[in-house]
C-alpha cells in the first residue's frame, strides 16, 4: 500500500511539473511589454511570415487596423494585436509581415535595450559605428538614426529611431525598402 502511495505522490509531482513547464513556455511564447525588438521582428513574430503565422507566434489574434492609409497600395496593409494594447502595429505587404513600429510603449527594448525616451547620444552609444544620421523625419523637428547592420546576412533590415527634441519618440524594425517608408505604406 505504501509502494501505491508513494507512486501516487510521484505521478501527481511530475503532472505538476509537467503543466507548469507546459504554461511557461506557452507564455514566453506571448507577445508582451518584455518582448524585445530585433532587426527582423518582436518576440517570436518574425518579419516574412503571414498574418496567421505571425498570430500563432506571438499569441494573439492579429486584426487589421481600419484606419492606417495604404497609401493607395491594396497589397499593404496595419495589423495590430487583439489582446494586448502595447502600441504595437505590423505592416504586412503582399501578404507578409514586412516591419514592427512600436508607437508610445516605454516598456518594449530592443535587444540592445533602447527605448522610447531615450536620447539620441544613448541610441548612438548602444550602437557605436552603426547609426546614420538622416534628417528627414514625419515632420518639423524630426529626424532619423538609422542602425545598420553589420553582419552581411542582415544587410537588407533596419532599425530607425525617429527621434524629436534630442528623444527617442517612436521607432520602427524590418526589412527594405519597406522600413524606410516614412509615413506607413506610402
Amino acid at each position: 500500500m505504501l509502494k501505491r502511495f508513494r507512486f501516487f505522490i510521484f505521478l501527481c509531482c511530475v503532472s505538476t511539473i509537467f503543466v507548469l513547464t507546459i504554461f511557461s513556455v506557452n507564455a514566453q511564447n506571448k507577445l508582451t511589454n518584455k518582448s524585445k525588438i530585433f532587426i527582423n521582428g518582436i518576440g517570436l513574430v518574425r518579419v516574412g511570415m503571414t498574418v496567421e503565422q505571425a498570430s500563432k507566434a506571438s499569441g494573439t489574434q492579429l486584426i487589421r487596423d481600419n484606419y492606417t492609409d495604404s497609401g493607395g497600395n491594396s497589397n499593404c496593409f496595419y495589423v495590430h494585436p487583439q489582446s494586448f494594447s502595447g502600441n504595437i502595429e505590423f505592416m504586412v505587404k503582399n501578404g507578409r509581415i514586412s516591419r514592427v513600429d512600436i508607437l508610445g510603449n516605454k516598456l518594449i527594448t530592443t535587444v540592445k535595450g533602447a527605448r522610447i525616451g531615450d536620447t539620441e547620444s544613448r541610441i548612438k552609444s548602444l550602437y557605436p559605428g552603426q547609426i546614420k544620421y538622416n534628417g528627414e523625419g514625419s515632420g518639423v523637428g524630426y529626424h532619423l538614426l538609422i542602425f545598420i547592420p553589420k553582419d552581411r546576412a542582415d544587410s537588407n533590415y533596419r532599425i530607425i529611431f525617429q527621434i524629436y527634441k534630442n528623444r527617442v519618440n517612436d521607432f520602427r524594425a524590418g526589412k527594405l525598402p519597406e522600413v524606410e517608408y516614412s509615413e506607413g505604406c506610402a
